[in-house]
C-alpha cells in the first residue's frame, strides 16, 4: 500500500484470508482493499481531521442520476441547512487527473449543486469552488476549512 500525500491520518488496515481490507470510518465496515479505496480513505480522514468536516455530513457512494444513467459519486459531504458543500471524485493513484476527470465531476454536480469540487488521485489534489453565476468553477490553492454558515 503506497504512501500517499495526505497529511498522516489513522487508516485501519487488517488481513483476513491473505487479502488486505480498510476500515471505512464513514460505512463504518472493513472493505477490500482496492487502489481507489485507499485514496478515499484517505481523503475522507484528510477532510475530518485536517479540515474539520463534520463525519455525520459526509456520505460515501452516494447514488445519482445523471441523464438518465445512474452513477455513484465518491464523497459528498452535505450540510443539512445549507446544501452540499463538497463534492470529491477519487482516483486510484496510477491513474492520472486529466480534463475527462473533471468533465466528470462537472456532470456530477450537475445534480448535486455543491459549493466546491475535489479531485484526487492521493498524490495530486485540485480543488474547485463554483461559480454558478458565471457556470464555471474556478481553480483554488486549497480547500477552506469547515465552517459553519
Amino acid at each position: 500500500m503506497e504512501k500517499l500525500n495526505f497529511p498522516i491520518g489513522k487508516v485501519l488496515i487488517k488481513n483476513k484470508e491473505n487479502k488486505p481490507y480498510i476500515f471505512d470510518r464513514i460505512r463504518k465496515k472493513w472493505l477490500h482493499y482496492t487502489p481507489e479505496e485507499w485514496v478515499r480513505v484517505h481523503c475522507v480522514e484528510y477532510l475530518i481531521e485536517t479540515k474539520g468536516y463534520p463525519a455525520s455530513w459526509i456520505l460515501i457512494e452516494k447514488e445519482i442520476k445523471v441523464f438518465e444513467t445512474k452513477k455513484r459519486i465518491d464523497i459528498v459531504a452535505v450540510d443539512p441547512q445549507g446544501g452540499n458543500r463538497l463534492l470529491v471524485e477519487c482516483k486510484a493513484p496510477s491513474v492520472s487527473i486529466t480534463q475527462s476527470t473533471f468533465d466528470q465531476i462537472a456532470r456530477y454536480n450537475l445534480n448535486i449543486q455543491s459549493h466546491y469540487l475535489m479531485v484526487s488521485n492521493g498524490f495530486d489534489h485540485y480543488f474547485c469552488q463554483m461559480d454558478y453565476k458565471q457556470k464555471r468553477y474556478h481553480f483554488i490553492e486549497e480547500l477552506p476549512n469547515f465552517e459553519r454558515q
